[in-house]
Formats: structure tokens, sequence, C-alpha cells
């Protein structure tokens, strides 16, 4: 091996080593291949079950560049038979040289003399170099066509040449291995990542869909944002690990909920369950305690009339505010004034209609947590940074504990748990609660409220962000003109 050979191999190796995305690496492989043996055109091959398939091609003379962006050519796969020298060449672990493909016997060339029919393309010359990894392990082929003298005649490749291509394969192949081996783990911790979200789903028949609308919404809108800034003639903002480490803090945000008692997350009314029928049967007790009263002389058929109607209406009441969005006014007066009615009790006690528990569970301005409830429940992001703590996160996902934990937080600092303001807040985290709200608003499987139309909710997220100084303006209006809750 020349020692140009050798320095150009030991930069190469440097390279490869240091590239994680497996289709930069292996178009960057057959480059340097290519390059070193001053060749033509080129074909990588990785193996796939019993077949070689096509994943970079290169062809100076035809202006071929087709797989460095992960999509394969489209070609039909290499069966791994003998007849086939590059399965040949990895099946018995040794490179193949033929000089000229016409006037070779030995192995089937019917599929480069199809191609060269086609397009007008001459094939003579091809190297076939078996990629293995260190246990041995059958990984691909590189293919190489057409070497060329310095005249740029085409010509046999050099017998040296072997030698130097063996060395880049054996480098390459331990490199294929550890990009897998890492992607084997990314996908590892993603899978987790999605049960763990879809088992805080799963608790609850309510906000089943939650997270994962969110990460579909996120995943639209980050490539309409990368669109724009394309457009412009502008990096992109959110390239792939920006991106992984945001839409993972999207699938974790709700992590916390795990801690949060089912009672308080899937309270769908006001008043505990427990509450509600204590107060109906309390209803009960008065309508045939009046109807004892009324046979025993102390009630008049006109008073327990009176009575029997106060307690429907008392009972009406209750329903129509129990699972209310909101609680106007007039509703809160007329409940004031039940929780003023007095009765006896059994001992003769004189007791409200509705106890100071009931009466203020009842009064709930908003929703149907009372103010410890929704402290509560407010707690999940604390719980989230707490849990996710405990997870050790490679460098490209060292902000998830952060971003996930702080989708509550507000431009106007009047978001929890931090009560963090303006420049305190990242754009992730910016992006993160816009997409929480607008799913927030316009979920159709909340307890509480019914599913908003989507143009009421883009309306109270310009509101939050011009007026209210909550949300990031620029922001919004990029999340409304992206039309990223629609289906592509």
């Amino acid at each position: 091996m020349k020692q140009e050979h050798m320095e150009r191999i030991l930069k190469i190796g440097v390279q490869l080593s240091a590239e994680r995305d497996l289709n930069r690496l292996l178009d960057q492989l057959l480059t340097c291949a290519m390059e070193l043996s001053h060749c033509d055109a080129g074909t990588l091959y990785l193996l796939d079950g019993d077949v070689l398939r096509f994943k970079i091609m290169r062809n100076h003379t035809m202006q071929v560049y087709s797989g460095g962006d992960g999509k394969e050519p489209d070609m039909v796969p290499v069966p791994l038979k003998r007849e086939n020298m590059c399965a040949m060449a990895l099946l018995e672990g040794r490179t193949i040289s033929v000089d000229d493909v016409k006037k070779s016997q030995e192995y089937d060339f019917s599929g480069p003399i199809r191609y060269d029919a086609l397009t007008g393309y001459h094939t003579q010359s091809m190297l076939a170099v078996p990629m293995r990894n260190r246990e041995g392990e059958k990984l691909g082929v590189l293919q190489l066509i057409n070497a060329m003298d310095e005249d740029g005649t085409v010509c046999p490749f050099p017998q040296d040449m072997a030698l130097v291509l063996e060395s880049l394969a054996s480098q390459a192949a331990i490199t294929i291995q550890n990009v897998r081996y890492i992607q084997d783990i990314k996908e590892l911790f993603q899978s987790f990542v999605r049960v763990m979200s879809s088992a805080i789903d799963e608790r609850s028949p309510y906000n089943g869909s939650h997270t994962r609308h969110m990460a579909a919404y996120g995943n639209r809108f980050l490539d309409y944002l990368n669109q724009q800034a394309e457009h412009a003639g502008e990096e992109a903002p959110f390239p792939p690990a920006r991106r992984e480490e945001l839409l993972t803090s999207v699938w974790l945000h709700d992590i916390g909920k795990l801690v949060i008692p089912l009672e308080i997350m899937d309270k769908p009314a006001r008043l505990l369950p427990e509450q509600h029928t204590a107060i109906l049967h309390r209803m009960e007790i008065f309508r045939l305690k009046s109807e004892i009263d009324c046979l025993s002389g102390r009630l008049t058929e006109e008073e327990r009339q009176a009575l029997v109607s106060r307690t429907h209406e008392a009972e009406a009441l209750i329903e129509s505010v129990n699972a209310a969005g909101f609680l106007p006014d007039e509703k809160l007066e007329a409940l004031n004034s039940l929780a003023a009615q007095i009765y006896a009790d059994r001992n003769g006690r004189q007791e409200p209609w509705l106890t100071q528990e009931e009466h203020a569970m009842l009064s709930i301005r908003k929703g149907t947590l009372s103010q410890e409830e929704r402290g509560i429940m407010e707690s999940h992001v604390t719980a989230t940074k707490k849990l996710l703590s405990q997870i050790r996160f490679s460098h490209d996902l060292s902000h998830v504990r952060e971003w996930a934990s702080g989708h509550h937080e507000l431009l106007n600092g009047s978001g929890y748990p931090e009560h963090l303001c303006g420049e305190e807040i990242p754009a992730e985290i910016r992006i993160l609660t816009i997409l929480d709200i607008f799913d927030a608003l316009t979920a159709d499987d909340r307890p509480y409220k019914p599913g908003m139309p989507i143009e009421r909710a883009l309306s109270i997220l310009d509101t939050m962000a011009s007026k209210e100084g909550k949300l990031d303006p620029e922001l919004v209006r990029l999340f409304t003109e992206s039309r990223c809750w629609e289906e592509p």
C-alpha cells in the first residue's frame, strides 16, 4: 500500500468515525472509495435478509447521484446468489475484480448490460469489496465501476487497490455497526418515551390523545418553521438534533401526571360523586319528612307542596351548575340563597341545606377543580421535573427536563411553577406551550368542557399573545399560518 493511500485512509477513517448519520456515512464511504480508486461510478449495498439492497448510487458520466438523502434508489435488490459478483464477494468474504464484464463468463452481468442498453453507458471494469464487522457479520458491499487512468481512459482496477479499499471497508464496517448500535439505542429510548406517554394518557378515559396530538402538530409545525427559513435563505432553526430534543420534550411533558390522583385528574364535575349523592339523598329526606309532618299535622298540604317544589328547584340548580364550564353571577347568587336555607336535623340542630364544603365546591367559577385541587393538578410540572431528573439524558437531549417541565410558563410571568418571564423562556418552551394550550382548547375529550372550534381557539391564542402578553406573538402568527393541526 502506498504511503499516500495510507495517509488518505487514516484521514478518511477520522471523518467516518465522526459521522453519526447513517445516510451521510454511506454517502461519504462510497465517495471516498471512488476517489481512492479513481473510478467513474459506484454502488453501495447493505445486506437485508437474503438480498443486497441499493443504498447509494454514483455515476459521474451519467450524472446520477441517488440515495444520499435517505431515499433508496429505485432498483431491484440483488439476490444473495453466487452468480452475482457482489453477492459472491460478500458470501466468500473476498474482493473480486473483473477487467471487462462483457468478456466475463464467471458471473451474471445481465443487470449492468441492461443498464447500459437503457442509458447508453458502457460498463467495463468492476471491483466488489465486502464489508464485515469485527465479529465477521456480513453488512454489505462496495461495488466500484470503470477505473480510469491518468488520461481518463477506462482501465482495469490496479491490483494494489484491493488492499486499499479492503482497509477502507473494514473501518467503514465498524463505523456502520456503531452507528446502527446508536440508532438502536435511540429507538429503544424513543419507544420507552412513547410507552410512558401512552401510560399517562391511558390512565384516564379523558385526555387520551393529548400528547399524541401535540407531537403530530409539533412535528408539522417544526417542518413549517424550517421551510420558512429555507425560503428566506436562512439556516433551518430546527435541525434534526434540536428537533428530536423538542419532540422528546413534547412526549414527556405530562409524565408528572403519573402521580396525580385520578379523582382530580378525571374530575368531570365540581362535586365529588359522594358529595353529589349526599345532596340528592338530603333532598329526598326533606320530601319524605314533609309527608310525615303533613300527616301528623305539623305542615299543611300547601306548605308540603311548596317544600317539595323547593327541593326540586335545588336539585335542578345543582345539576345545572355541577358540570358547567363557567359559573355566572346569577347562578352563584342562587347557590348562596340555597346555602342560606336552614333545616332541622333529627336531633333538632339547625343545619344549612348545603354544607360549607359543598357550597365551596359548587361555587367554583371556572372548571371543576377547587383551589386546593388545582394546586395538586399544577404540581404535575414539578413532578415532571423531578421524574426526568432521574434519567441520564445524552448531550443531544440535555434540555428535555427543562423544556418539558416549563410548558406552563408564560411570557408575562403569570405561569408556573417558576413564574419565568420574557427572555427567561426559550423558544422551545414557547412552542410547547402554544401546542399544549391549542390542544387543550380544541380537545373534545375533556371532562369539564366541550371542544372549541379551531378559529375560536386561534382567536384566544392571539388574545393571549397580543393583548395579555402571555404567548410569543410571532410564534402564534406562524402557528396559525402553518395549519399544522390539519392532516397533510
